[in-house]
């Protein structure tokens, strides 16, 4: 059993030429019990963006608040509050907050995919 608050987690931020403005906070994962997934929290400041990027896993988003630019697979799609997505394996795809919004958004991996 694990509970815990947003708060008490720790937050990394990440960076590299690809990435600005990101925050990651790993919630739940097999540490704390769940050994098939990772549910991380993302935030983005305002005009931050992870990396495009490709991987051999599929992941879920959620959107808790702000809004911004799911780019997947040549389309760009935007997203907000309580926008959810399915980014298959293998497909090219980046989230970016816009620049006028933060983004914070949950996203689940398997756990080879929390890198």
């Amino acid at each position: 059993m694990f509970v815990s608050h947003i708060d008490d987690i720790e937050k990394k931020i990440l960076t590299s030429d690809a990435i600005k403005g990101v925050t990651k906070q790993v919630l739940i994962g097999p540490k704390e019990g769940w050994e098939d997934y990772v549910m991380r929290r993302f935030s983005l400041e305002k005009g931050g963006y992870a990396p495009y990027h490709a991987h051999p896993w599929p992941h879920i988003t959620y959107v808790l608040e702000g809004e911004g630019i799911l780019h997947l697979d040549g389309v760009d799609y935007p997203i907000s509050t309580g926008s959810v997505s399915y980014v298959p394996s293998d497909k090219i795809h980046q989230i970016k907050a816009t620049p006028t919004s933060h983004l914070v958004f949950i996203c689940i991996v398997p756990p080879r995919g929390d890198v």
